[in-house]
């Protein structure tokens, strides 16, 4: 939706209790003439939302799981006139208020997939955070997007970097982008200790603050696989256009190398703010939430090249992106599986890529010709996933 450069956009966010809800409140915030949310969604946590709705003034409040909407409205804790919406039509009416400019959907796995095909369909800018939604559908949503002329705003803060890079650039000029990664908690272990890592091992990011999945996804660089998918979707690349490397100060987030040898790179500390209030202010720019980097201070920038003997899964997601079809939502589903299993104490860390690899391997590639093929698919994967599971654990 077109609005203009200075102008207040009206945002919805579906996501608004997790890590990256948490961040786009921070920036919203601190810019209340240019910001204004007018709907917000979480999966359960109804009294986080009043809070939230008091605050924002908001009346439009989404609740994914019905008992947990039930619960919100016997409640009595949200103003006169507020309006609550239950399941995934709630979030899909909240992504087509008619007040809004922008849906930044940043709720964990496929659960925005209708969501943002909604928000396209209705003529919103879309801000998206949720990398699975074009890992599972790429081909259906940047189609959406180009019928209705919607605006897509990458949040991540690689695809966000990329973006900015690019910008302004015919697309034939780009030769690659690289993305950079952290290495995740376990970048500096001896590869024999991975068989003992525990949970809260995975969880001990050394750079971001991130929910439970994602976290893990960065310890096997899953993570930065998925993000290596979606970029091709977003910028319409090959797949030996787009790689990765080991960055471990998440200071440069992505690397794009033009087709006369010049590479661009963004910079920005690792914040979640920074690609974030991007993607909301989009085109405009702004002061930040948070202090910009600071290059009085001596710091160093280091890359290293990923070694897949450490990091299976990232070998495994340049598998999927060569195949293309529906591998990439296989990938996707046997890995939401495999990591929930994993955060559950039910199979050691190094299960996770061997449950993805057999789960492909037994999964029919095909391209598909329909939304409800990838659905299917994504189904499919996961209850094969879950038979392997339970293989393992027996």
């Amino acid at each position: 939706m077109a609005t203009s450069l200075f102008s207040r956009k009206r945002v919805v966010l579906l996501g608004a209790t997790g890590s990256i809800g948490e961040n786009a409140l921070r920036v919203i915030a601190a810019h209340p003439d240019k910001l204004e949310l007018v709907g917000i969604a979480a999966r359960t946590n109804w009294a986080k939302l009043a809070i939230l709705a008091s605050k924002f003034r908001v009346r439009h409040i989404g609740l994914f799981e019905e008992k947990a909407r039930a619960a919100a409205q016997a409640s009595g804790a949200f103003a006169p006139g507020t309006q609550l919406y239950g399941g995934l039509s709630g979030l899909v009416d909240l992504a087509q208020l008619p007040e809004a400019d922008i849906v930044l959907v940043a709720v964990v796995g496929t659960t925005g997939l209708e969501p943002a095909l909604a928000a396209i369909s209705a003529g919103k800018d879309l801000a998206l955070a949720s990398k699975e939604i074009l890992v599972l559908a790429g081909k259906f949503v940047m189609a959406a997007a180009r019928q209705h002329h919607a605006k897509l705003l990458p949040v991540d803060s690689e695809h966000n970097a990329v973006f900015q890079c690019i910008e302004g650039h015919p697309a034939a000029s780009v030769s690659r982008i690289v993305l950079t990664a952290s290495g995740g908690a376990f970048r500096d272990w001896p590869v024999e200790r991975l068989a003992h890592a525990t949970v809260a091992d995975a969880l001990k990011h050394p750079n971001w603050s991130m929910g439970p999945k994602i976290t893990v996804d960065s310890a096997t660089l899953a993570n930065k696989g998925l993000e290596l998918i979606e970029a091709q979707w977003l910028f319409g690349l090959q797949a030996e256009q787009c790689q990765a490397v080991l960055h471990p100060q998440s200071i440069v987030h992505c690397l794009v190398e033009f087709t006369d040898g010049v590479m661009l790179a963004q910079l920005c500390p690792p914040s979640m703010t920074f690609p974030i209030q991007h993607a909301l202010l989009h085109p405009a720019r702004a002061p930040g939430v948070e202090a910009p980097l600071d290059l009085a201070k001596l710091f160093s920038l280091e890359f290293r090249p990923v070694e897949e003997s450490r990091f299976p899964m990232l070998g495994l997601a340049k598998q999927v992106m060569h195949a293309g079809g529906v591998a990439p939502a296989v990938y996707n589903a046997a890995n939401e599986v495999a990591v929930a299993a994993f955060l559950e104490g039910r199979v050691p860390f190094l299960a996770i890529p061997r449950i993805v690899d057999q789960t492909l391997q037994n999964i029919s590639n095909f391209e598909p010709a329909a939304l409800a093929d990838v659905l299917s698919v994504d189904t499919d994967a996961r209850r094969k996933a879950q038979t392997y599971l339970g293989a393992l654990t027996q």
